[in-house]
């Protein structure tokens, strides 16, 4: 965030409150307009108008802010500087760049200039005409993708000048297109959606690597998903496989809230990682936003609009972004700790009326679009809720499931029974599953709409003959309902399981992920074909399944042999018996 100068100040401070700050005689702001806060121009946006009392939310500490401190007004809402260099770097709330911060982000301690040169290659040509979002150029930055040049959203008309190739700052002005100078960087309010052409109508699945996402609730390019789940249920570990392994160009990972320990190991993961597209760091093609527990409150609740309006950028250059927020409980904590400062009417819980209003605000800035330049690009939102003492009715998690396309319910039993990702197959959903089936077979898919529909049903149905066998024993089933039984659990430890720890299989690509459901749907008919043939059902389940359990971890990412091989050798074991 880049903070102008300003005229002298006139406007005074009545009274601080923690984040919450009152100012008098401000004349001339505007809701949503940014105010400097005393000698050391603590950032604060405007909430509130009332008889020429403004109410503030500061993004800072206000520790030593007292009553006649100067305010000044700024005239602009809260707006990120978006330019070359976000890719691979670390930023807090208010996209300013966490290397150029004290250790305890003290106000005012932040450099604000950055001097850093570019290497910039023009596209157009002066007498060219374009229209807004066309490329002007392209910059280099030591990353694997190019930062692009864009003509600003309202900007039409002939290129009147463009700067040769070589090497500039961020604020340089590259080219003027009719009367409008433009450089490598735009600041850009981030509570206001970037525009784009139109939306896409074409669906096309988000690949995320993890087997019990891909397999059973897919989210679509330009979808939305929430993770809910209660502690230990592993929420932090799963979208950190999600920021590693998706198939997007750009990951916008937001610690909104979170201990500052898990954004420090994310952080190291990532710039440790190997990119498996690009053979480079993952950490290049990543934007780290931590806004952890222990920094400023009010910061916290822009960070995700902040990384929002990032991955907006790269998205109307026509890069697929995937928006990562862990998590959206402590930002909406954050929403309901100001409204009582502010002395707002407490809904449900203690929460703002309009947390449903602000959650929709948020999701609905996700989508497959056709930017202005004619592009296509993408933002995927997926977002963390952590519900206090994993009540899933609690009303961040009820008012969120409203809004997203897909609910990734993390289960406590199976977190607890060292089933990970603990995705429960029952307590999860995908709006997208019909779309995305039909996209699939129209393409000449393989398949997956049928095989998902087998699982799905074989899953459900061993969980309602397991709890039966709670009350009256296995032993009272029939041949075929055991091997039902056998069947769900099968799914469970062969398939549904995935090591983020493991080599070979923390990512699986749709191939594994196939000959792996198909190796245990046909051992487990070949299992009731051997039954109904007159072999009692306990000799089927003393057989070793191990084998057929381990093939996962023992074949790398792109085998399907060994899921082959295994299968094969389990229906010889079944064809022996008598």
């Amino acid at each position: 965030m880049t903070v102008p100068s300003a005229s002298p100040a006139t406007a005074r401070i009545r009274r601080v409150v923690g984040p919450l700050v009152e100012v008098d005689g401000a004349v001339g702001t505007a809701m949503n307009n940014l105010v400097a806060l005393g000698a050391d121009a603590i950032p604060a946006e405007t909430v509130a108008i009332r008889d020429g009392l403004i109410t503030l939310q500061a993004y800072e500490y206000t520790g030593g802010l007292r009553p006649g401190d100067p305010a000044t007004l700024l005239g602009h809402p809260l707006s990120a500087q978006l330019g070359p260099g976000l890719l691979g770097g670390v930023f807090d709330g208010l996209l300013r760049p966490l290397s150029s911060a004290p250790t305890w982000l003290t106000p005012g301690g932040y450099a604000q200039h950055d001097e850093r040169i570019w290497s910039f290659t023009p596209t157009a040509a002066a007498g060219e005409v374009v229209s807004a979002g066309s490329v002007l150029g392209v910059v280099r930055d030591g990353n694997p993708l190019e930062y692009r040049v864009l003509v600003p959203p309202g900007t039409a008309g002939r290129v009147e000048s463009i700067a040769p190739s070589g090497s500039y700052p961020a604020d340089a002005v590259l080219a003027t297109v009719a009367d409008v100078p433009v450089s490598m960087s735009v600041s850009w309010p981030v509570r206001v959606p970037r525009p784009y052409r139109d939306r896409q109508s074409r669906v096309e699945v988000l690949r995320t690597g993890q087997r019990a996402l891909d397999l059973l609730f897919p989210v679509a390019r330009g979808g939305s998903a929430c993770v809910p789940g209660g502690f230990g249920t592993g929420k932090t570990v799963l979208l950190q496989q999600l920021a590693k392994w998706c198939d997007a160009d750009v990951i916008v990972y937001v610690g909104c809230g979170e201990r500052g320990n898990e954004m420090a190991e994310i952080v190291e993961q990532m710039f440790a990682l190997t990119d498996p597209r690009t053979g480079g760091r993952l950490a290049d093609r990543t934007v780290i936003i931590a806004n952890t527990s222990n920094m400023p409150m009010m910061a916290r609740e822009a960070s995700i609009y902040t990384g929002m309006t990032v991955a907006e950028f790269f998205r109307d250059m026509g890069y697929d972004a995937v928006v990562i927020a862990d998590s959206t409980s402590r930002w909406a904590e954050a929403l309901r700790e100001f409204a009582s400062r502010s002395g707002e009417l407490p809904a449900e819980e203690g929460y703002p009326a309009n947390l449903a209003s602000a959650l929709a605000a948020f999701y609905e800035r996700a989508g497959s679009v056709i930017t202005l330049g004619g592009h296509t690009g993408s933002v995927t939102v997926i977002g963390a809720v952590s519900p206090p003492g994993g009540d899933l009715s609690e009303p961040v998690t009820a008012q969120t499931e409203r809004f997203v396309r897909c609910r990734w319910t993390l289960d406590r039993e199976l977190a607890y029974s060292r089933h990970y990702p603990a995705v429960s197959w029952s307590g999860s959903f995908s709006r997208d599953v019909e779309a995305l089936a039909a996209g699939s077979e129209s393409a000449g898919g393989s398949g997956w709409s049928a095989q998902r529909a087998r699982v799905v049903g074989l899953l459900a149905e061993s969980d309602r003959l397991s709890a039966l066998t709670e009350l009256v024993g296995v032993e009272t089933l029939p041949g075929r309902e055991r091997m039902v039984i056998l069947g769900g659990r099968l799914l469970r430890e062969a398939v549904l399981q995935q090591s983020s720890l493991s080599a070979t299989d923390a990512y699986s690509t749709e191939e594994k992920t196939a000959a792996l459901v198909d190796a245990v749907l046909t051992v487990v008919d070949r299992a009731q074909i051997t039954v109904d043939s007159g072999v009692p059902a306990p000799l089927v389940e003393e057989l070793d399944f191990g084998p057929l359990i381990r093939a996962r971890e023992e074949s790398g990412p792109h085998d399907t042999g060994v899921a082959r091989q295994r299968r094969d050798g389990i229906i010889a074991l079944l064809s022996e018996l008598k």
